[in-house]
């Protein structure tokens, strides 16, 4: 069937930090998907490898739309998009890891075409129906900044439990970071400490109940690291800093080869290393309350509101750390 809409506006990332504003032709869904007219989609510092790199697709993970498929069952409903296709019946599936299928190895916005554009189509298992009260500039929070942060808070509390109070650390306060201390903080752990060279970032943490642990500052030792930025040199000075018994929680991305340099420590010391990824869609409820009940704290992150026509000013900006959590807003809602 031929394409009977017209044309849509979307960005086009084409590496060496250049991105313009295309026309495309509005998505057609396959079987078992829905389009959805995007209203926000915040930027990630991920995406900054596909802005030095360029992209083969439409970039934009963390979205937030409504659904415009008439005749589908959801149409109409306000929807967060979960980005990991899944198949819904392998082991991982089915245990409720739906973050971490075997079947399929796709992302929304890195593999298929994403959200930095005026309709994306979506699989009908992606779409995450957000309830009326949720407003729109903070639903993509639920999906990186509230899911990617809550779910690393959960697992880490199989090794380090938050009724056992003891000192924990985050280190890199971007989004995710301070989605972190905002999690810790929600869960009652005990003392929880930053560490970012950005002060006015350390100073949001310091609000939301954080103290400040001077970056490369070696006094003090902690039972959790929640280790945001995915800088190598903060992932071994966690080695260092962990007490035994402790856990590090690699939550930041970093695809380069890391070499460990705090080689005596890492072998004299039982320790855990945690690697976790996004969250299982069994969380959504969990981090709708989360949302609710931090709501203020939340809205201090969503620092810029944008149209599409400046996305290339404003990551740009963003890229600087000048924002925090800037979303790019459609249909004339800026």
């Amino acid at each position: 069937m031929s394409n009977t809409h017209p044309p849509m506006r979307a960005a086009c990332f084409h590496g060496s930090d250049r991105i313009t504003i295309e026309t495309a032709p509005r998505p057609e869904p396959k079987a078992g998907e829905a389009v959805l007219r995007v209203m926000r989609t915040a930027l990630c510092g991920s995406d900054f490898k596909l802005w030095h790199q360029g992209s083969d697709h439409i970039a934009g993970h963390e979205i937030f739309g409504r659904v415009d498929e008439p005749g589908h069952a959801m149409q109409g409903t306000r929807c967060a998009v979960y980005i990991p296709e899944h198949c819904g019946h392998c082991d991982a599936c089915e245990a409720g890891d739906t973050q971490m299928c075997l079947t399929v190895s796709s992302l929304i916005g890195w593999n298929r075409d994403g959200g930095y554009a005026e309709f994306v189509r979506v699989p009908d298992n992606c779409l995450l129906p957000v309830p009326d009260d949720i407003e729109d500039d903070l639903a993509p929070l639920l999906l990186d900044t509230i899911g990617t942060s809550a779910h690393a808070v959960r697992e880490a509390g199989r090794f380090v439990p938050a009724e056992a109070k003891r000192p924990v650390l985050v280190t890199g306060a971007g989004p995710v970071g301070l989605g972190v201390v905002i999690a810790l903080k929600a869960l009652r752990y005990g003392e929880v400490f930053v560490s970012d060279p950005n002060g006015e970032r350390v100073a949001i943490a310091r609000s939301f109940g954080a103290k400040d642990h001077p970056v490369g500052s070696r006094e003090t030792r902690f039972a959790a690291i929640f280790e945001c930025s995915g800088a190598h040199a903060a992932r071994n000075l966690a080695i260092e800093l962990v007490l035994p018994k402790g856990v590090i929680i690699l939550v930041g991305e970093n695809a380069a080869p890391w070499t460990i340099t705090e080689d005596k420590i890492f072998r004299r010391k039982d320790f855990a290393m945690l690697r976790t990824f996004y969250f299982p869609k069994g969380d959504l409820q969990p981090n709708i309350e989360l949302l609710r009940a931090h709501r203020d704290a939340y809205r201090r992150l969503v620092d810029e509101r944008f149209p599409l026509d400046t996305l290339p000013e404003r990551f740009s900006h963003f890229a600087q750390g000048r924002s925090i959590k800037p979303v790019l807003a459609f249909a004339g809602d800026v």
